[in-house]
């Protein structure tokens, strides 16, 4: 299957929790905590579907950033001889 078709897959089950806890709050009422979380875990994942469907329409979004390798070869030392060491003061000052 393709992403498309597993998508519309989703959509569909999704449609139908929809309506069964539509169902559920005819007969049980909508104002039971059970019953509204129900429906929002229900919304959640439909907007959750929804996000998805936008991400796998537009492909050449990035996804990820490239990887950068840093190599494990030291620095070189003169790149350092104008700073100071840090919380130690100048190298030709004393400390107090």
């Amino acid at each position: 299957m393709s992403v498309h078709d597993d998508l519309s897959s989703i959509q569909r089950s999704l449609d139908d929790l929809s309506r069964s806890v539509s169902r559920l709050e005819q007969q049980l009422g909508s104002g039971g905590l059970e019953v509204r979380r129900i429906r929002t875990d229900a919304d959640h994942l439909r907007e959750s579907v929804a996000l998805l469907r936008a991400v796998s329409a537009a492909p050449d979004a990035p996804r990820r950033p490239d990887l950068v390798t840093i190599s494990d070869t030291p620095y070189d030392g003169s790149l350092w001889t104008d700073s100071d060491d840090e919380g130690l003061g100048a190298r030709d000052r004393r400390a107090p």
